[in-house]
């Protein structure tokens, strides 16, 4: 049986202080027939110097000023994908990096689960696994938990092409998994920790149960909608109306100051 050709696509963006790690961790891994290529959007750190000491790295440079981190992640997805060649998609943050053996375990999975498009796996995270009962969305792990079938980007790109710029509070992970969870309907969670996470950046801006938490998640319901072409009907659902109406709370006390 011919072996899955393995595809890691990396977003840097001034994190060198991680890069080491996590490139020569690619490199180390128990599988060996993949390709790892890394995206850098405009760094001013040591970041292209230390990408450059791997051979074997293709390496795409972003030099143009994006509307935002969330969509300039989508962007740099999009172009690494078009130079990749795999069958099976990893994604991977400069900052993260996988557990010896993810790549072999991810390609058992897509091969005993042949319907499955889209898989993720743990981060090393405690209390990670699961969402409130009360939450409509499914738990959705970080965007280096992240593997797919080639087809499956490809028929999401579609999907999302006229949402690309929009939404600039809906990261990739989340547009990816909705995709998968609700309308593809090929998700699979395998529930080991494979991939070691670090949260930075522009996820603490969103404090939980603050005004932009809720505003987000509201947004991520207009993208949900849209991306299912208005079919996925959830207004009278109680997480989208409790969302909603804490916001006008919100509103409404911020007018009153």
């Amino acid at each position: 049986m011919k072996k899955s050709f393995i595809s890691i696509l990396i977003t840097n963006h001034n994190k060198n202080k991680y890069l080491q790690k996590n490139l020569k961790n690619c490199f180390n891994q128990n599988y060996d027939s993949f390709e790892v290529i890394v995206y850098d959007d405009r760094s001013t750190d040591d970041s292209i110097k230390t990408i450059k000491k791997f051979k074997k790295i293709k390496l795409i440079q972003n030099y143009k000023n994006f509307l935002s981190p969330p969509l300039n992640q989508l962007e740099g997805l999009l172009s690494a994908f078009k130079r990749s060649k795999g069958n099976i998609i990893c994604l991977l943050d400069s900052d993260d990096y996988f557990a010896r053996s993810k790549i072999d375990i991810i390609v058992d999975q897509f091969k005993q689960f042949k319907k499955v498009n889209f898989l993720q796996n743990l981060p090393n995270l405690k209390n990670n696994q699961n969402n409130s009962s009360l939450s409509f969305w499914p738990y959705l792990a970080p965007e280096s938990c992240i593997s797919f079938r080639r087809k499956f980007i490809k028929n999401f790109m579609k999907k999302n092409y006229k949402l690309q710029n929009k939404f600039e509070s809906v990261w990739l992970g989340f547009r990816l998994g909705v995709y998968a969870f609700f309308i593809d309907k090929s998700f699979l969670f395998y529930k080991k920790k494979l991939t070691y996470y670090r949260s930075h950046g522009e996820s603490k801006k969103y404090p939980r149960f603050g005004l932009d938490w809720f505003q987000r998640r509201l947004d991520s319901f207009e993208y949900l909608y849209l991306l299912s072409k208005k079919k996925i009907y959830f207004k009278l659902n109680h997480d989208f109306l409790v969302t909603l109406i804490i916001i006008k709370i919100y509103k409404f006390l911020k007018n009153c100051i």
